[in-house]
Formats: C-alpha cells, structure tokens, sequence
C-alpha cells in the first residue's frame, strides 16, 4: 500500500505518524515536506473530502495569524486559498492511502486508513 503524508518534520505529531507508517513494512511512504511543497487548494479540497472534514477542520489556529485573518469564520474557498499560499495554516500531518485520507491528529488515527 501507498501512503503519502504532508509532513513538518519539527511536528511531533507529524514525526509519530510518520514512524507509525515506517514501521509498517506493507507501506510505501511518501513524504512530502508541506512548508516546502505545499499542496493546491484543489488537493487540499480532496484530502479534506477524502477525510469527511471541512476545511476549517484542517485548519491551524495556534501559531498562526488564522483569527487575525478572520479565517476561522470564513469561506470554504477562502480557508483553502490561504492555506495554499501560506501553508503554515494546514493542520498537520495530512495522511492520505487508497482507503482514503486523515489528519492525524492523534497520530494513531492514521490506522484507520491503513
């Protein structure tokens, strides 16, 4: 199985799941540094499809200028726009399989697309 995660790698949740999937020698584990690589607004719509989330869901508050922004109450389009161009705003770490996707926030939520 394939699994590609949208990874920070100074994320302890994010570097817990990505072990979690490395230690499964039936993964194929991509990763893709996010911050450095950060996925269009139309992948971000599918991942948070994928995972039955909206995209508020999946976006970061703490640590960011989110609130500031007036992002929390806005626009689906809106929230996934931003976080396109300022990828610090996706909650992290995205994990997506051919069972379908999660944020994996706890990090064992990851299992449940495995």
């Amino acid at each position: 199985m394939k699994a590609t995660i949208w990874h920070n790698p100074k994320c302890g949740t994010s570097r817990k799941t990505l072990a979690i999937l490395e230690n499964l020698s039936s993964v194929d584990v991509e990763v893709v540094e996010y911050l450095k690589n950060p996925p269009s607004a139309e992948k971000l719509a599918q991942l948070y499809r994928d995972a039955g989330i909206a995209p508020r869901d999946g976006l970061r508050i703490r640590g960011t200028d989110a609130e500031e922004r007036g992002l929390p109450d806005a626009s689906d389009e809106k929230i996934l726009a931003a976080m396109a161009n300022d990828p610090i705003l996706i909650e992290r770490p995205l994990v997506e399989t051919e069972k379908g996707a999660r944020l994996c926030r706890p990090q064992d939520l990851v299992l449940e697309i495995l």
